[in-house]
């Protein structure tokens, strides 16, 4: 490698330091560079230094996709799946899920960053050293293309080698792999038809909620009541107020309702117990052998469509950097696999519940912007109901690329076009924010109460007054993330640094349920682990330090503490704080420490707390909303 001419780059994609290279510019794939050992130039760094540009070039990508052309006819249109609704919507593209579904969209945003500032550049030779071959393809392409030099060092990869029953099934082809998953999934659910469907189609309430059957209160689901954390004391509130309500709500498996069985067995117990108030019903409610054979006519008129389109969508679309290679096993998940045939199945359950519903004034889902939601909002219009409100339940975090799109997506000028709800209601002033600067007609947002967070507006009253200055020490409480690997990083990071911390620091860690601590795992780090709810620990410490994903980081700001977060290398910023003053960001243990130690004297103001959530108990602007939709003239 010596011997090439003319700027070489070398790319270093590995968690591991790079190697000396004299005469190449090292570029740091997955590094801050924050490390006096490293030097080069950090990837990471100049996506948060570029983030809007970024986020605006990917979304641009993404829609762009869908507006290219075979035949004369958009690709859109091309899957269209009833008049007016294109499966296009219901694909893992769009859906854009960074976070677990296709975290290769972080490559995505790094490469559109590179090719921003390599443009700057004089280059004739570039040399990767990746395990990642699909990173791989989309150098060579761009490189070949732009006439420069290039080679592929691969190493192994972090993943496994064993063998297991999940790393087998993704060997089948697709199609047999969306069979196996159709096949499990209705013999899963199959105890639920039918369940409420009587209820259903009688049903006199014209307001209806589309919720996941999961995070209920176990307390209340002892008693046969409804009661889930999404929404609070809103459904209580309605029924005080004299307003029925029908509860459409997909199923998910945990400790309250572990089983399709038990789960039929309460929506039951909900309806008899409502007497007429609230009438719930389960999506499964709506499966039958007829409703299945068109899941699978759908299916294939579907992997028929898509299969003349692969060769438009690898073109290049007329630039030098293709992020196709990124993505292709996404599109097969979409149109061939598993994705395609489940998401299917959505739709057909919608289009049945929805059309067997007397006449809704209106509707309240909860949006993250997944494939059925857009299903949903279609079915829900097609069929005459009233105004449809979409409000994202939790965080609205900037790089949670589900909540954005393209701002030409927003306008409704061709058929088939991005099916958006009435309204969006949005929790607080950050998360408006948020969809304002993604350009969303701002005349359909809302504010309404943040409902999974009104204990948040006692947690800030009732904290006593800071411990440091009290007590003399420092309280540090950890939250640990529900990703193991992430967990593992911040402990070993705070492993380092409690080294440079005061010997009498107290450290309180409260693990996520899906990745339970051993503390012998971290010798160094003498900590006190607790599984006691994090409402009861946020009084009695000084600082929180969590990963950069966990929603647990909004509690602590909004209790009053200051928060410390790590970066994570190897994926964009999504802390639901990033940006918000306060806020610590660290990536070495040294930067830990210092946050630590500094954090304490700058809590965040009940001024920026307040502006965070709105957290009115009264819930008036819920009920306002509702009340405006119900009071508005029958067509």
């Amino acid at each position: 490698m010596s011997n090439v001419e003319g700027d070489q780059l070398f790319v270093w994609d590995s968690e591991t330091a790079p190697p000396e290279m004299a005469d190449w510019i090292t570029v740091l794939w997955r590094d801050f560079g924050e490390s006096d050992s490293l030097t080069g130039i950090s990837i990471p760094k100049l996506v948060e230094e570029h983030a809007d540009l970024l986020k605006g070039r990917y979304l641009s990508w993404i829609y762009d996709l869908g507006e290219l052309r075979f035949k004369g006819k958009r690709i859109v249109d091309h899957l269209e799946l009833r008049p007016g609704f294109s499966f296009w919507w219901m694909t893992l593209l769009v859906e854009k899920c960074n976070y677990s579904k296709s975290p290769q969209i972080t490559d995505a945003i790094r490469l559109l960053a590179f090719e921003h500032w390599i443009s700057e550049l004089t280059v004739k030779s570039v040399v990767l050293v990746s395990a990642d071959i699909r990173l791989a393809q989309c150098m060579r392409l761009w490189f070949s293309n732009a006439g420069i030099r290039f080679e592929w060092q691969s190493i192994k990869g972090g993943a496994s080698s064993k063998r297991s029953l999940k790393s087998l099934h993704r060997l089948l082809p697709h199609f047999l792999q969306a069979l196996i998953s159709l096949s499990r999934y209705l013999i899963d659910r199959w105890p639920l038809k039918g369940v409420g469907l009587k209820e259903w189609r009688e049903t006199t309430g014209q307001v209806t909620f589309i919720s996941y059957l999961f995070n209920l209160v176990p307390e209340s689901v002892k008693k046969s009541c409804f009661e889930s954390h999404y929404w609070a004391h809103l459904p209580v509130q309605l029924q005080k107020d004299g307003c029925q309500t029908n509860w459409l709500h997909l199923y998910v498996k945990d400790a309250v309702l572990p089983t399709s069985k038990i789960a039929a067995q309460i929506i039951r117990q909900f309806n008899i117990s409502a007497q007429g108030s609230q009438v719930h019903v389960t999506l499964d409610t709506f499966l039958s052998a007829k409703l299945v054979l068109k899941v699978l006519r759908d299916g294939w008129r579907i992997s028929r469509a898509s299969g003349r389109l692969r060769k438009t969508l690898s073109s290049s679309q007329g630039a030098v950097l293709n992020l196709w290679p990124l993505f292709y096993d996404d599109w097969l998940h979409s149109v061939n696999g598993s994705t395609a045939l489940i998401n299917l199945l959505f739709f057909c359950l919608f289009e049945s519940a929805l059309h067997s519903l007397s006449r809704q004034q209106a509707g309240v889902y909860l949006q993250e912007n997944q494939g059925w939601e857009f299903a949903l909002v279609h079915l829900w219009q097609a069929n005459g109901h009233g105004d449809l409100i979409g409000t994202p339940h939790s965080t609205v975090r900037y790089w949670d690329l589900r909540y954005f799109f393209d701002p030409r997506s927003y306008k409704r000028l061709e058929k088939n076009c991005l099916p958006l709800p009435e309204f969006v209601a949005l929790n607080g002033a950050v998360a408006l924010h948020a969809y304002r600067h993604g350009g969303y007609p701002e005349e359909h947002l809302v504010e309404v109460e943040a409902l999974r967070y009104l204990h948040l507006s006692e947690a800030y009253i009732d904290r006593p007054c800071h411990s440091v200055a009290v007590e003399g020490f420092l309280r540090v409480l950890v939250l640990g993330d529900y990703l193991s690997s992430n967990t593992k990083r911040q402990l070993l990071l705070l492993e380092k640094a409690a080294k440079l911390l005061p010997p009498d620091t107290v450290f309180i860690v409260k693990p996520h349920p899906n990745f339970m601590i051993q503390q012998a795992d971290y010798p160094g780090l003498c900590m006190k682990l607790t599984m006691d709810p994090v409402e009861t620990l946020l009084g009695s410490c000084d600082v929180a330090f969590t990963g950069n994903v966990t929603s647990s980081a909004v509690d602590a700001y909004c209790a009053g503490l200051s928060v410390v977060s790590v970066l994570d290398p190897d994926s964009l910023n999504l802390s639901p704080l990033r940006g918000v003053d306060g806020v610590w960001f660290v990536v070495t243990h040294e930067e830990l420490a210092t946050a630590l130690l500094d954090s304490v004297s700058v809590s965040p103001s009940g001024e920026a707390v307040n502006n965070y959530f709105i957290l009115d108990f009264t819930l008036c602007r819920w009920r306002q909303l509702l009340q405006m939709m119900t009071n508005q003239r029958e067509p």
